[in-house]
């Protein structure tokens, strides 16, 4: 790994700690994000100075403002978004963007597979797709709130999870 052991374990323990949440009630708590957020910045300030505080702060808004029209879409709670800023920050930028889409990447594949398993892969891709084509043709100022979902759900801290532990192993 390449990161340093003062953000390999606590990141790895908030990612854990926020799968087996997520998957018991399908909530991420506020007390274990924003602690973990908090440290985070705290933490690269301390070993970095004021450029490794900003590094922080750039990585967990790219995290969470890439996934923020995703929330305000209601395709994914608060807590994902929070958890995946908590998780920018302890990576900073830029490697937060490499956890933020590996994350994707892997909720991706867990999306497929749940389909798959319910057998309704070909509605879901339909469904994306319309999402897509409605993204990409309504005005942002006029968008509503889009087209029907198939209302697969699963926790998206697995997925955060294994985008983490990507880019622990294979850095940009």
């Amino acid at each position: 790994m390449h990161a340093p052991l003062w953000v390999v374990v606590p990141v790895l323990v908030l990612v854990a700690m926020a799968t087996q949440s997520d998957v018991t009630s399908r909530r991420i708590p506020n007390r274990l994000v924003g602690p973990a957020l908090l440290i985070a910045l705290a933490t690269h300030g301390v070993m970095g100075g004021w450029t490794g505080l900003l590094g922080s702060v750039a990585g967990m808004l790219a995290a969470a403002g890439l996934l923020m029209p995703g929330y305000l879409a209601r395709w994914m709670g608060a807590g994902d978004v929070k958890l995946m800023a908590a998780v920018g920050a302890w990576f900073a930028w830029p490697q937060a963007v490499v956890a933020l889409l590996a994350s994707l990447v892997a909720a991706g594949i867990l999306a497929t597979v749940i389909a798959l398993r319910r057998r309704i892969f070909t509605r879901t891709l339909h469904g994306a797709a319309a999402i897509g084509f409605w993204a990409l043709t309504t005005p942002a100022g006029s968008r509503s709130s889009g087209p029907a979902v198939t209302g697969v759900r699963f926790p998206f801290a697995a997925a955060a999870a294994l985008g983490t532990i990507f880019t622990l192993i294979f850095p940009a």
